[in-house]
């Protein structure tokens, strides 16, 4: 089997085929950086991250980017509350951005395009537009005609009638359409602008996607992701500009990620649950965090909670001792002769291949979870039952919950300063072994206890002394 996924904008699976063969142009909408990014936010980033990753790990070469939104109508106005630069305020919150997606495991885009570094490309495409007939300018403004566009809709399959009775419109007498959106809009009083054929300015947001995806993916992406709420206007926007100017298709798989609630309700200030992936990382374990994204489909919503973010830890705690005893199992194992035609051993291509397949299946991520979960359960089962340990079957496991990992993301680190931390666990464990040899238990009691102290639990075994963090 190989990739299939759900498209919206046929609203049917297809099976994944590139434009060019073996590479992935991948675009994902990434943050208006005029704060922190919220939890909903954090939920396409680490789902996308994810497919990224699948990508790669099916051996695909990927261009992955995501740009900032860093010119603004909401980083205007922080910027002139605070009496400091837009520029000034993008460069805190990028920064603050990289910290949050860093700790959640979220790689770094191949390219992460600014709109203020891009407005050679922002005004070549409003120029072509208005060359094309597609786009006007008025007083300064030039607005898309959507009107001279007879595809607007198709990704929202609503009709110009429709999409106009559900809209928020702003009534601007100038516009030659309701729907008619900015494509430029001219210098106000205290904003910072550019100078255009049009006169100072700025670009319109959803201009700004379409100009900087095309210049490092091409007139055609494979992949544009993003929450479900930027299919309309903006993703629908975004079609019309780049396909009038072009007169190619713009993106051959548009893929969505669901809502995200919070205890069971749309996030929203005026509701008073909203939370920022900072908050969040503050109150459970990054991980944590990570897993609970991953565990539903992601065109599914899925409800953020305490009681759903205390399972997932429990999970991670269940994967971490499973990693742990299994490192302990190949660091110490006995001699014994391997034996022949091992079933435990082909167990884990089997579910290697079953992960492969449930994410194939329109990129199923709750699936593939519990394949993971099923690999911690057979090698539980092994531990505990065998008594001479076959490394061909150890290697196996070890070999399995890697792949995965370079999908999912949720093994344990192994940085620097875990490894420093290991050693000096490891060190003071072989001086209680030594003091047990010499019977000088008092010594070795306390060892045990510093130990529990800093949440590290000891288990005595016939094959030496493991040891595991506190859950």
């Amino acid at each position: 089997m190989s990739l299939v996924l759900y498209n919206d904008l046929t609203r049917t699976k297809e099976p994944f085929v590139p434009v060019r063969k073996g590479h992935v142009g991948f675009y994902s909408c990434g943050p208006t950086v005029y704060d922190y990014f919220h939890i909903g936010n954090a939920r396409p980033f680490i789902v996308f991250d994810v497919l990224r990753r699948y990508l790669e790990y099916s051996g695909y070469t990927v261009t992955f980017v995501q740009n900032f939104t860093d010119i603004e109508d909401k980083m205007i106005a922080r910027a002139n509350r605070e009496g400091i630069t837009v520029r000034d305020l993008a460069d805190r919150f990028i920064d603050e951005y990289y910290k949050d997606a860093d700790a959640l495991g979220v790689r770094r885009a191949t390219h992460n395009p600014l709109a203020t570094e891009h407005m050679d490309e922002i005004i070549g495409l409003v120029s072509t537009l208005i060359e094309k007939g597609h786009a006007y300018e008025a007083d300064g403004d030039v607005f898309f005609d959507v009107s001279s566009f007879p595809k607007y809709g198709a990704l929202s399959k609503q009709s110009l009638e429709e999409l106009q009775s559900g809209a928020r419109i702003e009534v601007n007498e100038r516009k030659k359409h309701p729907l008619d959106f900015a494509l430029w809009k001219a210098k106000k009083e205290g904003e910072p602008s550019w100078p255009s054929p049009w006169g100072e300015g700025r670009p319109g947001w959803h201009i700004e996607c379409s100009a900087m995806s095309m210049k490092y993916l091409g007139d055609t992406l494979d992949i544009h992701s993003g929450g479900t709420d930027l299919t309309f206007p903006h993703h629908e926007n975004e079609i019309a500009q780049a396909e009038a100017a072009t007169g190619k298709p713009f993106v051959k798989y548009w893929i969505h990620n669901g809502y995200l609630l919070i205890d069971k309700e749309k996030m929203s200030k005026s509701l008073g649950n909203f939370l920022t992936a900072r908050a969040a990382l503050e109150k459970f374990p990054a991980r944590a965090i990570r897993f609970f994204m991953l565990s539903a489909h992601y065109r599914s919503p899925i409800n953020f909670s305490e009681e759903s973010l205390l399972q997932a830890k429990s999970a991670m705690d269940r994967l971490d001792n499973c990693w742990s005893d299994l490192g302990h199992a190949i660091a110490n194992r006995k001699k014994g002769e391997r034996k022949e035609g091992n079933e435990t051993a082909a167990l884990f291509p089997a579910l290697e291949e079953k992960f492969r397949a449930v994410l194939d299946d329109d990129f199923n991520t709750a699936a593939a979870t519990g394949v993971l979960f099923d690999g911690v359960k057979a090698v539980n089962t092994y531990l505990k039952d065998t008594e001479i340990l076959d490394p061909a079957v150890l290697e196996a496991a070890e070999t399995f919950f890697r792949k995965l990992d370079s999908v999912l993301g949720i093994l344990p680190a192994e940085a620097a300063g875990d490894e420093g931390e290991s050693a000096g666990i490891e060190n003071l464990i072989a001086e209680r072994n030594e003091a047990r040899k010499k019977k000088d238990f008092r010594r070795s009691d306390e060892i045990r206890d510093e130990l529990a102290a800093r949440g590290i639990v000891l288990e005595d075994t016939p094959d030496g002394t493991k040891w595991k963090k506190k859950g």
